[in-house]
C-alpha cells in the first residue's frame, strides 16, 4: 500500500483508514461502508480526533443496524399477536337450532303480535 496522507489530519502513514476518512469527510457514509468502515481499524498515527471520527461513525452505524433489527423483530411480534387475537375472535359457529328468546322478550313479542292482529 502506498502511503497516502490522511485527508483529515494529514498523517502520512500507510493505512486503509485514510480512504475511509476521506469518504467520511465528504459525508459519503454509504461509500465508507462499502470501503470497509465496519471492519477497518483507525490509523494509529492519525490525530485522536481523526481516529475518533471513524470509531464514532462505526458505532452510530452499529447502533442504527441494531435499532433496525429491533424494529423488525417488534413488527413481526406485533403482527403475530394481531393474528393470534384475530384467530381468537373468530369462534366457529356450530350449526344448530336457533336459541329461544328470553321469557320477557317472548312475552313482549306475543303482546306485539296480538296487538297487530287486532288493528
Amino acid at each position: 500500500m502506498t502511503p497516502t496522507p490522511c485527508p483529515t489530519c494529514g498523517c502520512a502513514a500507510a493505512s486503509a483508514a485514510h480512504g475511509i476518512a476521506g469518504l467520511l469527510l465528504c459525508d459519503d457514509v454509504d461509500a465508507a461502508i462499502d470501503a470497509g468502515l465496519m471492519q477497518a481499524e483507525p490509523c494509529v498515527s492519525c490525530a485522536p480526533a481523526c481516529a475518533a471520527k471513524l470509531v464514532e461513525t462505526r458505532a452510530s452505524r452499529l447502533a442504527a443496524l441494531a435499532a433496525r433489527e429491533r424494529f423488525r423483530l417488534r413488527s413481526a411480534r406485533l403482527a403475530r399477536r394481531a393474528a393470534q387475537r384475530e384467530a381468537a375472535r373468530r369462534v366457529p359457529v356450530a350449526p344448530g337450532p336457533t336459541p329461544a328468546l328470553p321469557p320477557a322478550a317472548a312475552a313482549a313479542l306475543q303482546r306485539a303480535l296480538a296487538k297487530a292482529k287486532r288493528d
